[in-house]
């Protein structure tokens, strides 16, 4: 019988070490602990999955943008080639009045001058005919309709 109030002692100081009530009460911080950290994750990753959604319906406009600017520049382009084209720089010239211009001279380092000048004319034939002028009458190709001028050297 004397072993039982030694078993009895030792259990109530056991159950003084380990009290049963506060087991209770001390799991319920880490419960609460673990649910705010696994809610505050999917909220991270809810906001992250919707901040990479909106950056990728931008990158979808700003591509659609880029699209629409390539096809201007391109349009632009070719309006700039075909206004800087032989053929519309002359139609633009003759509508302004201008002319073709005559042969020209050089000077040479010495002061030479090399060939012989010619004044502008309109009864000259141009160099680059325009798309009207080629379905005009034509001029008779002859050997003495287009005069031959070549510089000559050392003049």
């Amino acid at each position: 019988m004397s072993r039982k109030p030694e078993l009895k002692g030792r259990a109530a100081r056991l159950a003084q070490l380990f009290p049963t009530g506060r087991g209770q009460a001390a799991r319920t911080p880490f419960v609460l602990l673990v649910v705010l950290l696994l809610g505050g994750g999917l909220i991270g990753l809810l906001v992250l999955n919707s901040a990479l959604s909106e950056g990728a319906f931008k990158l979808d406009d700003l591509q659609q943008e880029t699209k629409n600017l390539t096809d201007e520049e391109q349009a632009l382009q070719r309006d700039v080639d075909a206004y800087s084209a032989p053929e519309a720089l002359q139609r633009r010239a003759r509508e302004l009045g201008m002319v073709p211009g005559g042969d020209p001279a050089f000077l040479n380092p010495d002061g030479t001058v090399r060939g012989v000048p010619s004044p502008a004319s309109v009864a000259r034939v141009p160099l680059v005919l325009a798309p009207e002028a080629l379905t005009a009458s034509r001029p008779r190709a002859t050997s003495t309709s287009i005069p031959a001028t070549t510089p000559t050297p050392g003049r």
